[in-house]
């Protein structure tokens, strides 16, 4: 039987800088990192599928080690960390820490055990504890804390990403849980629904927790447009293959050519050859035709908009839509793990289910100033060469999405939960 996820506490009007709800919101999410791996061995927490990707073992620790290295040794009087070679080994990104070890090897850590991640997870929770009992009503730890809950979170999303890459590597097909049977849903028309140009404002309004890469608030100018009223089906996606779109040059980006010569891609990834079956979280199973197509690259979403005839929307076009809306959907605490078709016959799914691909490339705002210190290389150091991506997905913590999030990926990277919402020039 499959594990049930425990909903996290829904976020309220509390001060963060509140300890009870504080320590609360950070036990849960901790929890829940723990919880996603339950049922998975010690050889599945082990393995590396590809560089982007990292043993789900090393995203416990790396999350525990982020809380140590960040709140714990400067902030906790008398706090040992676990162990002295683990900043060098969970370390990810922060060259002004110091030295790492390599990314596309973190599959080779074989030590230490999952056993003994377990335990340094407890020994920073541990500390985690003490340090909100003695000092939680401090803006600025109350800040960290958020931060490393909002951090932990990406990394829990992550996980589903890599455990699913991994496992359909492998022959036997294993599943991660048995996941609900899909429920019936005839999917709504997909409709064009114009909109005004004008000037809008996009970024973070400054209420509640947002990364710095969604700041500052600033104002863009748009031009009419239309958007989709749902995002690209799998069976629509289908049409686009048998139509020979991986076969049609014209309808490529030159490097996105390259890229489906070179790797002989010819349908996204985790569908098979005969395009009536994909590998989910809990094994493979038969394509729901309905459900929104995932798992696509940039190269693959701007392909498939030139062939029906629209684009990708820009992502200030995409936040001045999802801002009218209510934060909803198909998300990680619903416990499908997978994305669901929807009837609504207006608009729909513009959170959760998929993330949607945006032709904005991932670069400052306005204004924008990262985080001071090491932590300034959590987002800024990414602005190249990157695409942005909007609304979560179906592996997405419910709370951790807002309007103004916005996610990047590399065009060709697909085993992120990635799909299409169109759009077209009035």
């Amino acid at each position: 039987m499959p594990t049930p996820i425990t909903p996290l506490p829904r976020r309220t009007a509390t001060s963060p800088a509140d300890p009870r709800s504080l320590q609360e919101r950070l036990q849960a999410v901790r929890a829940l990192s723990a919880q996603l791996c339950h049922g998975l061995a010690p050889e599945d927490m082990a393995v590396q599928s590809m560089p982007d990707a990292s043993p789900a073992k090393w995203h416990l620790a790396h999350t525990s080690w982020f809380f140590e290295h960040f709140l714990l040794e400067p902030r906790l009087s008398g706090y040992r960390p676990f162990h002295p070679d683990y900043g060098y080994l969970f370390n990810s990104y922060y060259y002004t820490v110091g030295a790492m070890h390599p990314r596309p090897s973190r599959g080779l850590l074989t030590r230490p055990l999952v056993a003994d991640v377990l335990r340094y997870r407890e020994h920073v929770d541990s500390g985690l504890a003490r340090l909100l009992e003695q000092r939680a009503d401090g803006p600025e730890l109350a800040a960290l804390v958020t931060l490393g809950i909002n951090h932990e979170q990406q990394h829990q999303e992550l996980l589903l990403m890599d455990i699913k890459h991994l496992f359909s590597l492998n022959p036997l097909g294993p599943a991660w849980r048995e996941l609900p049977a899909p429920k019936p849903a005839r999917v709504a028309p997909l409709k064009y629904l114009t909109r005004h140009g004008g000037q809008v404002s996009i970024g973070h309004d400054g209420e509640g927790f947002a990364f710095d890469n969604e700041t500052p608030r600033h104002p863009e100018m748009v031009p009419a447009h239309a958007m989709a009223s749902r995002p690209v089906s799998n069976a629509e996606y289908r049409e686009f293959i048998r139509a020979g779109g991986y076969r049609s040059p014209e309808l490529w980006l030159s490097d996105g050519w390259a890229t489906v010569r070179r790797e002989s891609w010819d349908r996204p990834l985790y569908w098979s050859e005969d395009l009536e079956t994909e590998f989910t979280l809990g094994g493979r199973k038969a394509i729901e035709a309905d459900a929104p197509v995932s798992h696509v690259s940039y190269y693959e979403a701007n392909a498939y908009a030139r062939w029906a005839g629209g684009r990708l929307p820009t992502e200030a076009e995409w936040e001045s839509l999802a801002a009218e809306q209510p934060v909803m959907g198909n998300f990680l605490d619903q416990g499908r793990f997978h994305p669901a078709p929807s009837n609504v016959a207006g608009l729909t799914q513009m959170y959760g289910d998929v993330w949607e691909w945006t032709s904005s490339p991932y670069t400052a705002y306005p204004g924008f100033k990262p985080l001071g210190g090491s932590l300034g290389e959590y987002n800024g150091k990414f602005m190249a060469n990157q695409l942005v991506l909007r609304g979560g997905c179906c592996v997405t913590p419910e709370d951790h999405v807002r309007a103004s999030y916005r996610n990047f990926f590399y065009p060709h990277q697909r085993w992120q939960f990635a799909g299409i919402r169109l759009a077209k020039d009035a």
